[in-house]
């Protein structure tokens, strides 16, 4: 014979270990990431809106007449370049420092 046969006392036992019910599966452990991922998700894209929100009104505040922003406009409309030569100035002082 060209094969080799096995006799029954030959055979090796496998043992096939099933899963433990009280435990979790694969796809739920994932549905389970996914659920908290979401989650995490939503809560950082609110927290990002409220926070756009926020300076939106700073920003609306700032621009009433006589506030900062207001004057800021101002005085960039009538004088571009001496605004534009102010803020190099002020950019090169500030990189100094650093």
């Amino acid at each position: 014979m060209a094969g080799k046969c096995r006799r029954p006392s030959e055979l090796q036992h496998v043992k096939i270990e099933t899963p433990d019910p009280s435990q979790p599966g694969m796809a739920e452990r994932a549905i389970d990431t996914a659920t908290d991922v979401s989650r995490t998700l939503t809560e950082v894209s609110d927290a990002l809106q409220a926070a756009a929100g926020r300076i939106s009104d700073a920003i609306t505040a700032a621009r009433r007449p006589g506030m900062p922003l207001a004057t800021i406009s101002a005085i960039t409309r009538e004088a571009p370049l001496a605004s534009l030569f102010i803020a190099f100035l002020f950019g090169v002082a500030i990189a100094r420092r650093r």
